[in-house]
Formats: structure tokens, C-alpha cells, sequence
């Protein structure tokens, strides 16, 4: 098939910058063989010459477009500027965190392209890429959404877990995401989410869509399984430290679990590793035993050096890439049911993979299980790397996304 795929959001490569330049770049590392593919993307930062040499080893074309010199409205708080904007929502019916990315130049080019005849398929990877498809491209061709992540869902699941930075906007934009993503979703012929919530989430707005789940995977030759138990003490929490459910369950873990472990457990020791860390997140650096590092050289090895791993996030649905993560280097992990969702650990009649918690009380009492037990650490440790190199490798997902664009 000759495929025309939108990532203008992120340029797939290095897919080391975030979750969804790794989920773009290795489902296109896995169907490239098999299509013709046209990449659309932004010339961003990541977009250089030999970055974009290097992904046509599995990309035919690819067509870049300057970024568009516009702010990002979410850097202003002005109340005049954010009802402006609330008001243009109301007018346009798509949010302005989606239009002020739009490019005229692309939107021309893409139908001028669809006109043509020469594509099977138009993809958008991820839902913020819709604005370049016409709703009447699904009548020439197949129009395929992989969403990512429901921004509807994402917004109303902040505001059920009290982990919204502004509750009174995102309950006035509730309705508005609701009516956008419905209208948007019905331009395609086929939808991809990543777990069962967001499909159900989708299914809610849209009863007639075709939605396929496709979840997103782990590169299991950057996460190489740990060869040996560190034992002692140390708690990890990996995540972009600039991400609203990350910012959360970062304070949440320092402020209100951790002193609970460490009344327990003296030596505990807490790192929180991730990039872009906001002043809230750095200000958890003066708790004791708690350690904001920043963006480090190795994530895994971080990881393969910590005796647990913990994902006490309260928001934020769809496959968490860095439960994944910590699972296939063979840290036994302790999660949330947002940090586990699309995952079966804990299912009756299945290996044990992962340990549930989502109280205080219950972290404490989980942590201090593996802290104490080594063959329970061995356990899970071993239980979730099998599942992760079963259900979670990109090949076998590769070839379920293959099926969505065949069908």
C-alpha cells in the first residue's frame, strides 16, 4: 500500500524525546518494509539532515514543513486571553492547543497529494494531526487515526483525579472536547488506541466507529534485562517531570508515600529521573532522601539499579511507557490502576506481574514486601520481563497495526 502518514507534532526521530516519537518511529520501523510510506513531519530541532537519512531506511519519502511562528496558548495566563481563546473554541469547535500548530501550507499540500490518486491510506499519528485530513478523504481513501491518547478522556480523567492545573477551565472545555473529538474521530474510517479505557472512552462519543487497539511496546534491545538484584532500598519514579499526571504523581509519591516508607524504612532513598523538571517537582529535591536528577545519560540504567519501581500516577489514560520501561529491565514495579491500565498483572489464574496500590497505605505495605522478600522481587521481575517480550514487543504490535491498515 502507498501510505501518506502525518506526524507534524513530532519528528520520529531519534525516538528518544517522548512517548509518542517511540510509539510513531518503531510502528513505522515495523510496517516500512511492507508499504510505501510518505512521512509528513515539521522541521523541528530534530528534523536534521542526517536524522532524516537515517529514517528513510525504513521510510520511502519524507516531506518536511517549516513549524509555524505562532505562541502557544498554554504560556499565557491572561483571564482576557483565556476566555478569547475559550471563545474561539466555541466558535471554530477545536481547541486552540490544536489550531495554533496548524500550517495552510500543509493542509494544501496534503489535499493536493489525496487528489492524486497515488495513496492508499492517509494516517494521522496522533489525534492532533486530524486537522489535515478533510472529512470527505475517507470517501477516496482510508483515513486512520492512531490517537494516542483520547484528549477528552485525558482532561476529564485530570479532573476525576483532582490532578487538573485548572479545574474551573477544563470543566468549561469538558463539553467542547467532547463535541471536538466526536466530530473529529468521525472523519476516519479506523481508529487506534492504545487500551481498553480509551476505546472506551472513544465508544462513548462515537458508537459507530471502528476503533482497533494497538498498545504501544518496548524496545527490548535498549531495555536489557538486568542481571543481577541490586536488593537495598531505593525507590525510582521515571516521566517527563514537565507532564501534568507525571507533576502529580511526583508529588503525590514524594510528599504523602515516601515519608510513610521512610518511617519504615530509615534508608529508603527516592529518585525521581526525568527531563524538563517544573519548580514544583525540583522543590521535591529538598525532602530528605528524595533526589530530582534531571535528564540523565541512561534512563535504564537508572532503572536496572533500583530495587523498586514506582508508578503511583492518578491520571492519565492510555499504556504507560514507563511501567513498560522498568518491566522489561526487571524492576519489580508497584502501580496505580492508571499506571497499570492495559496490562494483566494481577489476574487471577495468571502469573503475578506487578503489585496494585492507590492509597498511601498501600504503597507502604507493597513496597515493603519487595524491600523485604527477594524472592518476590525475583518473581515479578521475571513474571513481567516474559509478558513484556510476549504482548509488548514491537514486532507482534507492528503486525497487529499492519492488520488495522490491510482491513
Amino acid at each position: 500500500m502507498r501510505l501518506l502518514v502525518l506526524s507534524l507534532n513530532t519528528f520520529p526521530y531519534p525516538p528518544s524525546h517522548g512517548a509518542a516519537e517511540v510509539r510513531t518511529f518503531n510502528l513505522l520501523r515495523q510496517i516500512g518494509p511492507l508499504h510505501d510510506i510518505t512521512l509528513v513531519a515539521h522541521k523541528t530541532q530534530n528534523a536534521t539532515e542526517e536524522n532524516i537519512q537515517t529514517l528513510k531506511k525504513w521510510v520511502k519519502e519524507i516531506k518536511t514543513f517549516p513549524v509555524p511562528h505562532k505562541k502557544d496558548p498554554n504560556q499565557h495566563r491572561n483571564p482576557l486571553k483565556q476566555a478569547l481563546r475559550l471563545a474561539q473554541f466555541v466558535i471554530t469547535g477545536t481547541p486552540p492547543s490544536v489550531t495554533f500548530r496548524f500550517s495552510p501550507e500543509v493542509y494544501i499540500w496534503v489535499i493536493e497529494q489525496v487528489n492524486t490518486g497515488n495513496y492508499d491510506a492517509v494516517i494521522c499519528e496522533h489525534g492532533v494531526n486530524e486537522m489535515y485530513v478533510h472529512p470527505k478523504f475517507r470517501e477516496r481513501v482510508k483515513t486512520v487515526a492512531d490517537i494516542h491518547s483520547s484528549v477528552y478522556g485525558w482532561v476529564l480523567d485530570h479532573l476525576d483525579a483532582g490532578a487538573s492545573e485548572n479545574p474551573l477551565r477544563d470543566r468549561l472545555y469538558l463539553p467542547l472536547l467532547a463535541r471536538y473529538e466526536k466530530r473529529y474521530c468521525a472523519k476516519f474510517t479506523h481508529l487506534v488506541v492504545t487500551t481498553p479505557d480509551d476505546r472506551s472512552h472513544i465508544h462513548g462519543l462515537v458508537p459507530d466507529a471502528r476503533i482497533n487497539i494497538v498498545s504501544t511496546g518496548v524496545d527490548l534491545e535498549t531495555s536489557p534485562y538486568r542481571s543481577y538484584d541490586p536488593g537495598g532500598q531505593s525507590l525510582i519514579f521515571i516521566g517527563a517531570m514537565d507532564s501534568s499526571h507525571n507533576i502529580d504523581a511526583a508529588c503525590y509519591l514524594a510528599r504523602e508515600i515516601f515519608p510513610l516508607v521512610k518511617q519504615q524504612y530509615p534508608e529508603a532513598k527516592l529518585s525521581l529521573v526525568g527531563t524538563r523538571p517544573v519548580p514544583a517537582v525540583k522543590e521535591l529535591d529538598s525532602i530528605p532522601g528524595v533526589s530530582v536528577t534531571g535528564r540523565v545519560p541512561s534512563i535504564t540504567a537508572c532503572l536496572q539499579q533500583s530495587t523498586v519501581s514506582v508508578v503511583p500516577l492518578r491520571a492519565g489514560i492510555g499504556i504507560k511507557t514507563k511501567t513498560l520501561e522498568s518491566m522489561a529491565v526487571g524492576v519489580p514495579v508497584v502501580g496505580s490502576d492508571r499506571g497499570l491500565e492495559g496490562m494483566n498483572v494481577d489476574v487471577k489464574d495468571m502469573p503475578l506481574r506487578a503489585l496494585r496500590a492507590n492509597s498511601p497505605q498501600e504503597y507502604v505495605k507493597a513496597i515493603g514486601q519487595l524491600f523485604e522478600d527477594a524472592t518476590l522481587r525475583q518473581q515479578l521481575s521475571q513474571n513481567a520481563r516474559q509478558m513484556i517480550e510476549a504482548e509488548f514487543n514491537w514486532e507482534s504490535l507492528g503486525q497487529r497495526y499492519a492488520q488495522v491498515l490491510s482491513s
